[in-house]
């Protein structure tokens, strides 16, 4: 006999599409703003509720950006899964990248924290970003070591080095800079960056 799943009260409902907000709003102003100058009343006003209600889903600022990214990196582990297995590593590594560009043009996801980050100390003092971080650098350093052996990225390049050559593309600030002038649209921007990130500069 199957047993029915318990009726979510409406409630319960409305606290969660609250809290989806706040963290989609934690994620745009992350991208935006960055964690050193976003504060809680950026959020507050952004999902247009009391700082008061925000506080009663997350007790800090620390807590609630910890919050986003580490869904941020379920929803990149989710894309990587939505992968299908027979697609070529190189492929793989060519359309994760295309997709988080897409994602961080259109203000779906914040860019990892940088080296000198108020945030980043507060994420990897965290176990469950820490956690996600290492799956998907495991997973994306797996198609490296794979596409090297293939011989389609230079296997002489540390592995590292590629590996943060792919997460520097990711958070390029040339995004915001080529999408501020105006002169390309959002998926002329993301062809360019990958041309440059995968083809190099010097002319074929």
């Amino acid at each position: 006999m199957l047993t029915m799943p318990p009726k979510v009260s409406f409630k319960a409902q409305m606290y969660q599409a609250r809290e989806a907000a706040i963290l989609a709003s934690a994620c745009r102003l992350l991208g935006e703003k960055a964690f050193d100058l976003m504060t809680m009343d950026d959020v507050a006003n952004a999902v247009g509720i009391a700082k008061a209600s925000l506080y009663k889903h997350f007790g800090s600022k620390e807590a609630l950006c910890t919050a986003a990214m580490v869904q941020m990196l379920g929803r990149v582990q989710t894309y990587l899964a939505s992968l299908p297995a027979q697609t070529p590593a190189l492929e793989k590594l060519h359309a994760l990248l295309r997709w988080s560009l897409e994602q961080l043009l259109g203000n779906q996801m914040p860019p990892l924290p940088g080296r000198h980050s108020g945030l980043r100390a507060v994420l990897m003092a965290n176990q469950d970003y820490r956690a996600g971080l290492r799956a998907l650098s495991e997973q994306i350093g797996a198609w490296i070591t794979e596409a090297q052996a293939q011989g389609l990225i230079d296997p002489g390049l540390p592995l590292v080095m590629v590996q943060y050559t792919l997460y520097a593309r990711a958070c390029d600030p040339a995004l915001c800079l080529l999408k501020e002038g105006g002169q390309y649209s959002d998926a002329e921007i993301v062809e360019l960056v990958l041309r440059t990130c995968f083809d190099g500069l010097v002319a074929r």
